[in-house]
């Protein structure tokens, strides 16, 4: 794997980046990626509850804008527009998808 050195490695064998990728790979055939959605909102909900509504207010308002031009930093000026327009394709191709999954059951229902 690219990236992997001997020192993140356990006497030879695969190093944590790739243990926890398996484990996650496991845990997805497992219980699907739905799981990992409902693991996510009862995490925002339980973080919401420990800390307030202010808490996203501020993390929002400092780790955006720092995290923001970190990545600018990292990835150049262009990289926003770059992942915006893979996003917009998604989008089109996952709407796509349901307009002929709704044609096809409309078939079948007929």
């Amino acid at each position: 794997m690219p990236g992997t050195t001997e020192q993140n490695r356990r006497g030879g064998g695969m190093s944590v980046r790739e243990a926890g990728q398996k484990g996650g790979e496991t845990v997805k055939h497992k219980y699907g990626a739905q799981f990992y959605e409902e693991i996510g909102r009862k995490g925002g909900l339980a973080t919401k509850q420990a800390h307030g509504h202010e808490f996203y207010e501020q993390i929002g308002k400092k780790g955006g804008k720092k995290g923001g031009e970190a990545t600018r930093d990292r990835y150049g000026p262009n990289f926003y527009e770059r992942i915006g327009q893979k996003g917009g394709q998604k989008v089109k191709q996952l709407i796509e998808e349901g307009k002929r999954a709704a044609t096809a059951q409309k078939k079948r229902a007929s």
